[in-house]
Order: structure tokens, then C-alpha cells, then sequence
């Protein structure tokens, strides 16, 4: 008999190591900058929270989707459009590139919902694809140049997000990272997240104790484009950039291999994964060119066979705890 997550259970921090994870996390993050280059460190958290996003669904509902390079990048789009030409404020400009993100997450998932395992993946892959091409045509995307020189402006009317340390920049990536990861770790750790679990692990004896499973699939599907909206939208102030390696197939790709080498269906795993594979692409790129992609490939086949935890999952079974 399989065993289910107990939908009654209570939420809220569930260990000491949770706490203490999160705490040693949050204090590298603050100091890194002094040691690390910020511009680095932003890329790293923006796809740290991409991955975190992609994670809520694959990790806890069990659902892989080809296509979640479509909430980030379209997200980051419309970021970018509302920062350079409605000259809105950053705050704003986030806020519409995550509402873009959530918008197409409801269509998406009310169309890709309905089917399961590798019909469902082969689904968000077209519709990603689809919106692909429509970014290639569109008179706003710029096409092959995408939208430059995106202005990063002032938060609030305040702080100035320009400033050439990147200081301010950098805490507000910060922020809206942490924000963001104790929202999923609330999500995860609520009613709502051990019902999400129960599908994952027995959806059909979910279903039997009357819980509406399309339901709660649909609202992690569209928590988890939300997320991954808030990431896509915060890359392009940050890089000033949006472009279609954002919409692009090998997005969601890199997104999936984050989240396998961090470890699947744990709470830091993506975050380790995302700072392993940003470090891999950034540092050995310069030196061995394409051959990269070569070197991740083969770190993906080792995690398949050798490390089916992940990095995380791996070490978290070494020291018997639950990250």
C-alpha cells in the first residue's frame, strides 16, 4: 500500500534544521557580495527562484513541465516593455511581468491540466513553443535583438537600482529571493501543500477521500508560473535585457537540470543546483566554450544514475535530516 501525506497536518516550521538552514542561507547571501561579484550573485538568485518555482510543481505535485521557460521569459518581457516604454517604476514593472506570468499559467494549466505524465509535458512544451515563435514575430519583443537598455529607474521613487556597485540592486534581488522562498516553504508546509503531496504520492486515493485533484493542480501550476514570473521579470531589470533565450526551449531545459542536481522535491536543492549550474556555465564558458554543454550533460546522467537525491537530497540523507 502506498503511503499518503496526511493533508491534516500542521503547518509551519516543521524543524530546527529547516530554521537553521534557512538562517545560514540568508547570512551568505548578505555577506556574499563583498566577496563575490553582485552581477554574478543576482543571476544565481534569479534562477535559484526559478528553479524553486519549477520545484513547487515537479518536486510536490509530481507534474514535469517542458515549458516553464514560458512564464519566465514572457514575464520578463513584459517587465521589460513596462520599464522602458510605459516608464513605470521597477516595483511596478515586476509586478506586471508576475501578473503576465500568473495570466499564462492559468491558460496554460487549464489546458495541460487535464492530461497526465508525458502527455502533460509534451502539452506545456508546444504551448511554450507556440508563444516562441509568436516572440520571434512580435513587433514589441524587438525579435532577435529583444528589448535593451531597460532602464532599472528608482524603487519606490528612492532608491536608485542604477547605481554602478549594484549594492541596491543586489538587495532588492535579495529581498524579493527570500520573500519569495519562505512563501513557497509556507506553500509546502500549509494544509493546502500536504493535499498537493497526497496527489503526488496517490492521486487516485486523494480523490477517493474527496478532494477535487485537477483543483489543487491547477493552483500549483499557477503559483508556480507566478514565481517563475517574479524571477523572469526580476532577471530583466537586472541584466536590462530581455530576449528569446528567455522563451527558448533550453530554458526550461536548464531549469529542470537545477533542479535534478540540487535534488528534486527538496527546499534547498534548487537553490544549490541553480548556484552549481550558474557557476558551471559562467567559469568553464570563458574557458571551454560550447564544450559546457557537453559537461552538463554529463553531470545530469551522474545525478540520474549515481545521485538520485541530488546534491541536497545526498546530503541531507548522510546527516538524516529533512532540508
Amino acid at each position: 500500500m502506498q503511503r499518503v501525506a496526511d493533508p491534516t497536518a500542521t503547518p509551519g516550521l516543521r524543524t530546527h534544521s529547516d530554521m537553521i538552514a534557512f538562517a545560514v542561507m540568508a547570512a551568505v547571501l548578505v555577506i556574499a557580495p563583498f566577496f563575490v561579484y553582485p552581477v554574478f550573485l543576482m543571476k544565481a538568485l534569479c534562477f535559484a527562484l526559478f528553479a524553486c518555482a519549477f520545484n513547487l510543481l515537479i518536486g510536490y505535485v509530481g507534474l514535469l513541465s517542458f515549458g516553464h521557460a514560458l512564464f519566465f521569459g514572457w514575464a520578463a518581457y513584459v517587465s521589460a516593455h513596462a520599464a522602458k516604454v510605459w516608464g513605470v517604476s521597477p516595483e511596478i514593472a515586476i509586478l506586471s511581468g508576475t501578473a503576465a506570468g500568473a495570466a499564462l499559467g492559468a491558460i496554460v494549466g487549464a489546458l495541460a491540466i487535464r492530461r497526465q505524465g508525458i502527455y502533460f509535458a509534451m502539452i506545456t512544451l508546444a504551448l511554450a513553443q507556440m508563444m516562441f515563435f509568436f516572440a520571434v514575430q512580435a513587433p514589441f519583443t524587438h525579435g532577435e535583438d529583444g528589448i535593451q537598455a531597460v532602464p532599472r529607474g528608482k524603487l519606490f521613487g528612492l532608491i536608485d537600482l542604477a547605481e554602478p556597485t549594484n549594492i541596491n540592486m543586489y538587495a532588492t534581488v535579495l529581498v524579493i529571493f527570500l520573500v519569495c522562498f519562505l512563501l513557497i516553504y509556507r506553500i509546502i508546509n500549509s494544509p493546502f501543500g500536504e493535499v498537493l503531496k497526497a496527489i503526488r504520492e496517490n492521486e487516485s486515493r486523494a480523490i477517493s477521500l474527496g478532494y477535487k485533484t485537477e483543483r489543487y493542480k491547477l493552483v500549483a501550476f499557477v503559483l508556480s508560473a507566478t514565481f517563475a514570473g517574479v524571477a523572469g521579470a526580476t532577471k530583466a531589470l537586472v541584466f536590462q535585457l530581455a530576449s528569446l533565450t528567455d522563451v527558448d526551449w533550453p530554458m526550461s531545459g536548464e531549469v529542470i537540470l537545477m533542479t535534478l542536481v540540487g535534488g528534486l522535491g527538496t527546499l534547498f536543492g534548487p537553490v544549490a543546483g541553480a548556484f552549481f549550474v550558474v557557476s558551471l556555465e559562467t567559469y568553464l564558458t570563458t574557458r571551454i566554450g560550447q564544450w559546457v554543454l557537453v559537461v552538463q550533460g554529463v553531470i545530469f546522467v551522474l545525478c540520474v544514475l549515481v545521485l538520485r537525491r541530488g546534491l541536497i537530497g545526498e546530503l541531507a540523507r548522510i546527516l538524516r535530516i529533512k532540508l
